[in-house]
């Protein structure tokens, strides 16, 4: 347990998504983002204008142009949370470890633009890390490979480095400017963005590094893929106009797949600093992750022992009791067992009064490795500016709420049985 009395914080300094709700950092939606795939399922694709951005960032290099769809996915995220962290850090001064940000790296607001694929927001840094989860990985690329296979008999040499999963982190580092420090890919299913974010907040408040990029990155609406969600039975029944993603409802299951991916820019303060200069941020405060060996496909118990686990690890790493969290962002996938197994998990923790329970899934779909962390980027959304959106149905998210949101639990679980849970606060 990290000591809550230590002067060390983990910061969130800069963030960045892509998904079916585009590149902007505004959570408010007025229509179904949800589409029609050409298998016959409602998915949460990419709109246009990312779809645009994705094709502008393959052309900009021509090696990018072989990555896979995952990848440029958590590249343009990650250059969305350097964006992003090079206007804070031209608005504020935060030390990093035993030092102060270097001056050249604080760069002008005035010097900044909105063009992410033909700039390179790069940081500049030896000590620059990056940790990114997912899923499946080079989900795409892969299954073209084995088509290739299949119908010639043969793969191209560059078969096997572009389906790895090392190559996720591997290529966002490159494209941030990396200089040497470590490039850490992560999968363990669903809960991957918060299994890449817990390392590098163990690297930071180890001293491994002074600054991280890090999340979750997936792009699996693949027709193969998708027969795998839709054979084991839990799709949604519901059409993409239909608000076809439905947390928090009960019967039926209205499991539907998403892509995107969320990037962050975290990196190790000082507690002291940020109060005397009168500094609100945005705090890391514990990760928690929990294991269930059940012997299942989808590793799940009744009263989700794997979401426990990881909540009481969080707290606790956060040093703060029950009572003090406003808000839990679920993992909550819309299938029947696994919304209701992690409610009771969270009454056995909260007891029956729970706290405010939000979603983002019913905008997003479940987007695997990368849900997590896009449902951190909700959770920071909701910390900043105490609104979330409304589900046109009825469900137990994204109710109303009677006190500000100081603190969020924010939740993530995978098929073997893994959980992952994440405590962030606005504060000093």
């Amino acid at each position: 347990m990290i000591n809550p009395d230590s002067d060390t914080v983990i910061v969130i300094r800069g963030r960045g998504r892509v998904s079916a709700l585009g590149l902007e950092s505004d959570w408010s939606v007025a229509a179904s983002p949800f589409s029609a795939h050409p298998a016959g399922l409602p998915v949460a694709a990419l709109p246009a204008a990312a779809e645009a951005a994705v094709a502008a960032l393959r052309q900009s290099r021509p090696a990018y142009r072989q990555l896979d769809r995952t990848v440029l996915l958590a590249m343009l995220a990650a250059r969305q949370a350097v964006a992003s962290w090079q206007l804070s850090a031209a608005r504020i001064e935060l030390p990093v470890g035993s030092g102060q940000l270097p001056a050249d790296n604080i760069i002008s607001r005035n010097n900044l633009t909105t063009d992410l694929t033909t700039n390179h927001w790069q940081l500049a840094t030896d000590n620059l890390a990056v940790s990114i989860g997912s899923s499946r990985g080079a989900t795409g690329r892969l299954e073209e490979f084995h088509a290739e296979f299949l119908a010639e008999g043969r793969v191209p040499a560059a078969a096997s480095p572009l389906t790895t999963l090392g190559n996720v982190a591997s290529w966002v580092a490159f494209d941030a400017g990396q200089a040497g420090a470590a490039a850490l890919s992560h999968s363990s299913t669903c809960s991957s963005a918060f299994q890449a974010l817990g390392n590098a907040v163990a690297w930071l408040r180890a001293g491994m590094a002074d600054r991280f990029l890090a999340g979750g990155t997936e792009a699996p609406l693949t027709a193969f893929t998708l027969a795998q969600m839709r054979a084991i039975g839990i799709y949604s029944p519901f059409g993409a106009t239909d608000w076809p993603c439905r947390p928090g409802t009960g019967r039926p299951s209205t499991f539907v797949l998403g892509e995107g991916a969320a990037v962050f820019v975290v990196e190790r303060g000082s507690r002291a600093a940020l109060q005397k200069a009168g500094k609100t941020a945005l705090l890391l405060e514990g990760v928690g992750f929990g294991f269930e060996a059940l012997g299942s496909k989808t590793g799940l118990s009744a009263d989700g022992q794997h979401f426990q686990q990881a909540i009481r690890a969080a707290l606790q790493q956060a040093a703060v009791a029950p009572a003090e969290i406003d808000a839990v962002v679920l993992h909550s996938p819309g299938t029947p067992a696994g919304d209701a197994a992690e409610r009771e998990a969270l009454r056995a923790i909260f007891g029956e009064q729970l706290p405010l329970l939000l979603s983002n899934k019913w905008l997003l779909g479940h987007t695997l490795g990368a849900s997590a962390a896009l449902s951190l980027d909700f959770a920071l959304y909701v910390l900043e500016t105490q609104t979330w959106p409304t589900p046109p149905f009825a469900t137990d998210v994204n109710g109303p709420c009677e006190r500000p949101v100081r603190r969020v639990l924010v939740n993530a679980a995978g098929f073997g049985g893994n959980a992952a849970s994440v405590v962030v606060s606005l504060g000093v």
